[in-house]
């Protein structure tokens, strides 16, 4: 009975032992840490982002007030520098017959010069941007519309900006198209395109 009750206890002990020994294995704090290190440094950067957003966030207020507060100052010098740095390129007009495309071209030339800008030719290196223009009609009963898309890219062909829209007239001459296109609705694109062109290029010519 005595070796039956040592032997009882002896087993138990070992149990307890053995809870002891899984109980530590499951506690033991770098079984845990790790995670809990790793939830934590993942987190670390998100809230560092978050920190550096929000003086991001706020400080635009009184830059804001700043930038606009110079700009009211400085828009005509900055706009007027801008324009007399620029060299612009225009590249052989696509879609419109030449007799569209003369009275365009020739206005293009004026309305850059009473803005400021230097027109350079298809051969010049030094030029700053190129004008690429792309043109088609629609009739409509007696009236026809032009439409135009302009795209703007620097010298290394990277498109900049996009200058588009249409320009409704009363047909001149007889049949469709670009012969019932009279010189002054192609005067009237140019002129809004040199307008557009030195607008975007003055607001700092980004987009």
């Amino acid at each position: 009975m005595r070796r039956s009750w040592v032997t009882t206890v002896s087993l138990l002990a070992a149990l307890a032992l053995g809870a002891c020994t899984n109980a530590k294995d499951v506690l033991e704090p770098s079984a845990i840490t790790p995670p809990a290190s790793s939830v934590q440094s993942s987190a670390t950067p998100q809230g560092t982002s978050t920190t550096a957003i929000s003086p991001t966030t706020t400080a635009p207020a009184p830059s804001t007030a700043t930038a606009t507060t110079t700009s009211a100052k400085t828009a005509t010098p900055a706009q007027t520098a801008a324009l007399a740095r620029t060299r612009l390129q225009v590249a052989p007009i696509v879609g419109a017959s030449v007799d569209a495309a003369a009275p365009l071209t020739a206005e293009l030339q004026a309305r850059a010069k009473q803005r400021g800008l230097t027109l350079v030719g298809s051969t010049d290196q030094t030029a700053t941007h190129v004008l690429k223009g792309y043109f088609s009609t629609m009739s409509e009963g007696k009236d026809t519309t032009v439409i135009y898309v302009w795209d703007i890219y620097d010298p290394s062909g990277n498109r900049l900006h996009r200058i588009n829209g249409q320009q409704k007239a009363p047909a001149v001459g007889s049949g469709e198209g670009w012969p019932t296109v009279a010189p002054a609705t192609m005067q009237a694109i140019a002129d809004q395109t040199i307008d557009q062109f030195a607008a975007w290029l003055g607001s700092g010519g980004a987009g």
